[in-house]
Order: structure tokens, then C-alpha cells, then sequence
């Protein structure tokens, strides 16, 4: 799905990951909606970001679900222990859509040690609740929220997609290219245990190295434009 002509609603959009991946996105000229469960929290949050990026595209805060409505493609940025309740409150708005999950499932305070709820993908599971009227893609997990704000700042991460549908990865792949990042196929919706797994990982990396957004780089390819292959 080429991203011309389409807004993007993201839900959890006033926390540091969803509020990052927002502002990336109207800085590259496509409009967004903050969604929230407290649509003044929401608005809060856009003003925020409209004041970066001094007046370069309107962000507009709503509340989850006539976010959701408004969006050709949603985001779900929320933590673990909310991400079913908040999908599912908007399943009716999701249906027909793209819907892509930056969820981890994260247990703190352990939460440098991998989680697999029920042994396999948190993502999977929740697609299945939604049912095959929406398109789950599993998509941004392993990148950090540290600098997504700064633009000038590099982000030393490639976007492991994750879907069962080539034609849903390839509008992730889109997204992250508009946020300045490379997407790369990594295959079905079921593959992205092992990507939510890897931000359990990088989390122990960047205790241990003091830092505060170590990243997954993929070897072998032969350059960032022909990431997006098969």
C-alpha cells in the first residue's frame, strides 16, 4: 500500500515509542492521529509534536477509537498488558485496515529476560482475536524511542516486518522507510517471537554497554534499496 493520500492513527501515541514513531511520520509529510484512551491526553500529545515540527503537518489528538476510524493504517504502541484490551476495543474501526503492533511483551521488572506468553508471538495471538478482517503486521519492536525525536540523529536499526501477507510487510517496509529507517522481510506473522524476543536482548546489551539504543543490523543483503525484496 504506497502511503501517499493516507493517515496514520497511532494508538499509545503519547508514549515515547508511539509518540517518536508519530513525529517521524508527520515530518515526512503524512498526516497523524494520536489516539489514546484520554482524548485530552491525546491532544496534549499532538501539540507536543506540532510544536516540533513548527508547523511543517498538522498531528491530531483523539481518543482510540475515532482515531482508529479516521486512519487507513493503525499503529499499536501501547505496552504488553494493554495491548489486546486496546485493539479489541477498536476492532469494528480495524476491519478492512492494516493494523501494525510495535508491542513487546515485556514483563517487568525482569525485563531484560525474554517473555513468550503462551510460547509463541504476543502479536499472533492478539491477530487471531481480531480475527482476518484486519491485517496484524508485527513491525518496530527492536527499535528504541531514545532518539526518534532527534533528527539528526541516525537510527542504527533495521525494522524487522513480520506478516503473513507480503502486500501488509511492504507497507510496513513504506513506514519505515518514511521514518528514516530500512525494513527488511522477515517472513510470517509467527516469526515475530523470535523479533519480540530480540528487544529483551538488546535491553540486556544496553545495560551491560551503557547505552541506550543498541540495535539489529542484518548482514548480507546487498544494499538498504533492495532490502524490500522477498
Amino acid at each position: 500500500m504506497p502511503l501517499t493520500g493516507k493517515t496514520i492513527a497511532v494508538l499509545g501515541g503519547t508514549g515515547a515509542e508511539g509518540s517518536g514513531l508519530a513525529f517521524r511520520w508527520a515530518h515526512a509529510g503524512i498526516p497523524v492521529l494520536i489516539g489514546s484512551r484520554d482524548a485530552a491526553k491525546a491532544a496534549a500529545a499532538a501539540d507536543e509534536l506540532n510544536a516540533l515540527l513548527a508547523g511543517r503537518t498538522g498531528v491530531t489528538g483523539l481518543d482510540n477509537a475515532a482515531a482508529a476510524a479516521l486512519a487507513d493504517i493503525v499503529v499499536l504502541a501501547v505496552p504488553y498488558t494493554a495491548q489486546q484490551a486496546t485493539a479489541l476495543d477498536v476492532k469494528s474501526a480495524l476491519a478492512g485496515k492494516i493494523l501494525v503492533d510495535v508491542t513487546v511483551p515485556l514483563m517487568p521488572p525482569k525485563v531484560d529476560r525474554v517473555q513468550l506468553p503462551g510460547g509463541r508471538s504476543a502479536v499472533e495471538q492478539l491477530a487471531e482475536k481480531l480475527g482476518p478482517d484486519t491485517q496484524v503486521v508485527a513491525a518496530f519492536q527492536n527499535v528504541g524511542a531514545h532518539h526518534l525525536k532527534d533528527l539528526a540523529h541516525r537510527i542504527d536499526c533495521d525494522v524487522l516486518v513480520c506478516a503473513d501477507s507480503k502486500a501488509a510487510r511492504e507497507t510496513a517496509i513504506a513506514l519505515a522507510a518514511a521514518a528514516g529507517m530500512v525494513g527488511i522481510h522477515a517472513g510470517a506473522l509467527a516469526n515475530a517471537a523470535a523479533v519480540e524476543a530480540m528487544t529483551s536482548v538488546l535491553i540486556a546489551i544496553n545495560k551491560a554497554y551503557k547505552v541506550k539504543a543498541s540495535g539489529v543490523r542484518i548482514t548480507g543483503l546487498p544494499d538498504a534499496s533492495a532490502r524490500s525484496g522477498n
